[in-house]
């Protein structure tokens, strides 16, 4: 009976044991998760500056429409849309039957004129004889003269009547005046097109620029931007400058917004055609500000008027712990508010979690941004 108790003794002890020690971890562990972690930022005062972004293509300054001299059915194509080309490129080819034959009957019509010039000038050569022996008139050998100068004159139609065959036998082939890339193409092989019509488009790719549309209430914004930088969607962390070049006179009547074209200043390579790019439209204002997330404000209890005011949590390196700070909110954006006074340069600012913190809490940084 004895060893009973002293084994039932035994157990109650050693539950004590294990109670205790798991009731101290428990403890251990609520005083470690009073210790929060926060996101924070550290604040840099700089100049105010309003800022507009849109998203823009990149473009080409200059293109050519390029078409056919002559009337023809097309029997070739060389390119397709996104080829680039050098130039004097061979983009596509005519039908050259027709301007080989008008070619032949061109140099057919001169060999018949060079024929009838000969002719007057052995005639006139032998008239002039006789003129000079006096047995026919001067109004005769007069009119043999003007034979001749006839026969000379159709000569030179008929030389000036080949050059143009022969050119036009050439322009059975179109060829690209410029290097570029071919962005548009209006032909296929069978197709019967006209003189002038526009077949390939050839976009000049040595000058970029940016193609945006503008809203008319932001209009006065863009003509009066202090700075523009723009991004490519592929790398928005690296910035290019640009400058406006040309605001459209009239709105689109589908979209009602003005085109905004935006000289690309500073491009390298990876500015490619047709690129997605966020452009970015700024003006300077007076006074510093401190571009913060809106994830920062904290409303202070109301007062006895009732009123609440604008507040951030500041946290302090030196005590790990954390105040608040009374600020002055200078304009609220899309994703960012300005604040106008109430911080210093290098003070860090906790950006979330802040309505579950208390003056002069504790708490360990989970991340910081801005480090210096």
């Amino acid at each position: 009976m004895n060893k009973v108790i002293i084994t039932s003794l035994v157990r109650l002890l050693i539950f004590l044991v294990l109670s205790s020690v798991l009731l101290a971890c428990k403890e251990e562990t609520s005083i470690k998760k009073v210790i929060r972690p926060v996101i924070t930022q550290v604040v840099h005062i700089q100049d105010n500056w309003q800022e507009e972004s849109y998203a823009g293509e990149i473009k080409a300054r200059y293109n050519m429409a390029l078409g056919f001299r002559i009337s023809g059915k097309i029997t070739e194509r060389f390119v397709e849309v996104g080829n680039i080309v050098a130039p004097g490129a061979l983009l596509a080819r005519l039908d050259t039957e027709d301007s080989i034959l008008q070619f032949m009957q061109a140099e057919g019509a001169l060999a018949e004129a060079q024929a009838q010039k000969e002719k007057a000038e052995l005639d006139l050569k032998r008239y002039r004889k006789l003129y000079k022996e006096k047995m026919i008139s001067a109004s005769e050998y007069l009119q043999f003269s003007n034979r001749l100068d006839i026969a000379k004159a159709k000569v030179t139609q008929a030389k000036a009547h080949l050059e143009v065959t022969r050119n036009q036998s050439d322009y059975t082939h179109l060829y690209a005046d410029k290097g570029g890339v071919v962005t548009a193409l209006d032909m296929e092989v069978g197709q019967v097109v006209v003189a002038g019509q526009t077949v390939a488009n050839l976009a000049l790719p040595k000058e970029k620029e940016v193609l945006i549309a503008i809203a008319e209430n932001r209009l006065n914004d863009v003509r009066h931007a202090d700075d523009v930088k723009l991004s490519l969607w592929i790398d928005p962390k690296h910035f290019y400058t640009g400058r406006v070049r040309e605001i459209s006179p009239s709105a689109d009547p589908i979209t009602r917004t003005y085109q905004v074209r935006i000289s690309l200043i500073d491009g390298d390579d990876k500015v490619q055609l047709g690129m997605t790019t966020t452009v970015f439209i700024r003006h300077k204002k007076q006074g510093l500000v401190a571009k913060l997330p809106l994830t920062v404000l904290f409303q202070t209890d109301p007062d006895t008027n009732n009123k609440t005011q604008t507040a951030v949590w500041i946290y302090s390196p030196k005590t790990s712990q954390v105040h608040l700070q009374k600020v002055t909110v200078l304009e609220y954006q899309y994703d960012s508010l300005l604040i106008q006074s109430g911080l210093q340069e290098g003070q860090i600012v906790v950006t979330a979690g802040v309505h579950q913190l208390h003056s002069g809490q504790k708490v360990r940084l989970f991340n910081t941004k801005n480090k210096h």
